[in-house]
């Protein structure tokens, strides 16, 4: 299975979001990441929405089937999970992200401590001091190496 950690990071008075995410094996090596800017979002629950929805869409590019989904939203991961019918002004965005589950061959949703996470954050924090979109394949982002340590020890 891989594991996917996607985070994003808002500042909300400049209208923009960073994004992050970690692909993992069942190692805790990392297979791939992103660091990538967004538009404007409304609070912490679009944020952490807009994560998931991304980090999936980045698991289907770089072409990995089998994932574990794991934020550090509760609320969020729940959501997602139970895919049923959502009414919120997120709806839409959670239909999005159920569309881009039923695309892989095996997906499991979880919520984990803000703690195991840390590499996404390091990679949302990048973001500010880049304009472009970075992918790395099959290497450790050399901005979030320590993170990656912590989290793969959390991991494990």
């Amino acid at each position: 299975m891989r594991f996917i950690l996607g985070d994003l990071l808002a500042d909300l008075a400049a209208e923009e979001h960073g994004y992050g995410a970690v692909i993992r094996n069942g190692n805790g090596e990392v297979m791939a990441a992103i660091s990538a800017k967004g538009g404007a979002v409304r609070d912490s629950e679009e944020l952490e929405v807009m994560a998931c929805c991304k980090a999936l869409e980045f698991a289907i590019d770089a072409s990995f089937m089998e994932v574990i989904l794991e934020g550090d939203n509760a609320l969020v991961m729940k959501t997602v999970s139970q895919a049923q019918p959502n009414f919120s002004r997120l709806g839409l965005i959670y239909e999005d992200i159920w569309c881009l589950t039923a695309g892989f061959r095996a997906i499991s949703v979880s919520c984990v401590r803000r703690s195991a996470n840390s590499a996404a954050h390091a990679l949302t924090r990048f973001v500010r001091l880049s304009d472009n979109e970075i992918v790395w394949m099959e290497e450790d982002p050399p901005l979030a190496m320590d993170a990656l340590y912590l989290d793969s020890s959390l991991l494990n």
